[in-house]
């Protein structure tokens, strides 16, 4: 086998003059190598010793090469037998073997190196020596933990882990991730992000490039995103809270920090939001009532009571409301009591006196199944089949803005006293099942001053 390298320097080959020699190329590949190497011909004696190497145990390639094996210098006296015996049979055994060794640093100092070592063959095919490579011990296991950390967390995980290249494409994901996404691992690879998040991509790609541009936020970000879903042909949706952690990945092989993308964590919270959510919605509405308890004592006026119950549940929960009292024996009509603004929100005010015309509401009104159910009912303009929002709204003599509706009765001791209508706007959600369940508490109170109210003007 021949030797290592040149100690000394040549000049770059001039017009005409040959390039460099294998040796001088072996040279520079082993010099080159991230991980220390050195080899031995058949008979233990060291031909080849690269730069790492010298790093690791002190010893230069000049004082290394030639020499009869590590007994005396790189290992211990007790253990040149062994080391020597260990490295040199992987010579007649096929395969790699893989071992570690106390070595001697020219220090004097002792480092734990793990060695991987195979067999050389001649051009005949016989035995011709030993080539090893070593590192030590503990940059070793770093790099298997780092290599088993990454297969755990794109396996096993219980977070969505996402790597995405510098044109915010997905070129890794793990299983949890897939999941939470809707599609599987490999059918997100390189797809645009967009096709997969209807809403709030903006948000996610913004975050993705701030971390590439400024590095890794300082705290993880609550993004919610509205994901396409199979069902309905690909045209469901569903509304999720991710929170969300970002990692700039930078090539730890260029000189300087080349970015390759970005890591992307992320836990579903959506949940844990939503609970969050609904406590501090409770919390807000009992608060609004307690408030409008309080301010209703302090009326003379019942109606004025009624009015300001009204006042304090429009906030946070609907732009109009509309108080129609029955009047009359059945078909029971509705006459209108109290309403806000049809424009701009505006104060609940009691309507003025007049000859009791009755609200023009068609068949099949809301307010009107309101009566006949005894419970609340709720209408949106999306599910109305009407081309427009406007004419849906004006077809059931509400402000032109609205696009959702809550009706719920008004009853008092055992009677059926008129319908309150909650309206909400197109910034708005349409009403659910605990605006119901709000709503009728509104209406409770309610039909209790206007119960009061109308026993008041009997008395008179």
């Amino acid at each position: 086998m021949s030797a290592s390298r040149s100690s000394k320097t040549t000049d770059a080959p001039g017009p005409g003059e040959p390039g460099p020699g294998s040796d001088e190329l072996l040279a520079a590949l082993l010099d080159g190598m991230d991980a220390a190497l050195c080899a031995f011909d058949a008979d233990g004696v060291i031909t080849h010793w690269n730069r790492e190497a010298e790093r690791i145990l002190g010893w230069s390639s000049a004082e290394a090469v030639g020499r009869s094996g590590f007994a005396g210098w790189a290992v211990r006296t007790a253990d040149a037998d062994d080391v020597q015996g260990r490295l040199m049979s992987v010579m007649h055994a096929p395969g790699r073997q893989v071992h570690e060794f106390a070595l001697v640093r020219k220090d004097g100092g002792r480092v734990l190196v793990r060695t991987q070592s195979a067999g050389v063959r001649s051009a005949e095919g016989k035995p011709a020596g030993v080539y090893c490579a070593f590192s030590e011990v503990h940059a070793q296991i770093d790099l298997e933990r780092a290599i088993a950390l990454s297969e755990a967390l794109f396996e096993d995980a219980a977070w969505g882990v996402v790597l995405v290249d510098v044109d915010l494409r997905p070129t890794v994901v793990n299983a949890h991730a897939a999941r939470a996404l809707g599609a599987g691992r490999t059918t997100l690879l390189g797809r645009p992000l967009g096709e997969l998040i209807v809403r709030g991509v903006e948000e996610l790609e913004g975050a993705l490039q701030h971390v590439l541009a400024e590095g890794a936020p300082p705290a993880p970000a609550e993004l919610w995103v509205t994901l396409r879903t199979p069902e309905q042909g690909g045209k469901g949706e569903r509304r999720r809270c991710w929170r969300s952690g970002f990692l700039r990945l930078a090539s730890p092989l260029a000189e300087e920090p080349v970015p390759l993308g970005v890591g992307w964590l992320f836990q579903d919270i959506t949940e844990a939001k939503l609970a969050a959510q609904d406590a501090s919605q409770l919390r807000f509405r009992g608060n609004q009532l307690h408030r409008a308890g309080r301010t209703a004592a302090e009326c003379e006026d019942p109606m004025e009571a009624a009015t300001s119950y009204v006042d304090f549940a429009l906030a946070g929960f609907a732009d109009h409301a509309l108080i129609d009292l029955t009047v009359g024996d059945q078909p029971a009509r509705l006459v209108r009591a109290a309403a806000t603004p049809a424009g701009s929100p505006g104060p609940c005010l009691a309507a003025a006196d007049s000859a009791e015309i009755p609200v023009r509401y068609a068949q099949g009104h809301p307010a009107l199944q309101c009566l006949d159910r005894r419970g609340p009912v709720r209408a949106s303009a999306s599910a109305s089949g009407t081309p427009t929002p406007q004419e849906w709204a004006a077809h059931r003599q509400w402000p032109q803005d609205t696009v959702h509706a809550l009706c719920t009765v008004l009853r008092s001791r055992g009677r059926t006293l008129g319908v309150a209508t909650f309206l909400r706007g197109p910034s708005r959600n349409a009403f659910e099942r605990p605006d119901a369940a709000y709503a009728e508490n509104i209406a409770v109170r309610v039909a209790a001053a206007i119960d009061l109210a109308r026993a008041l003007r009997g008395q008179r």
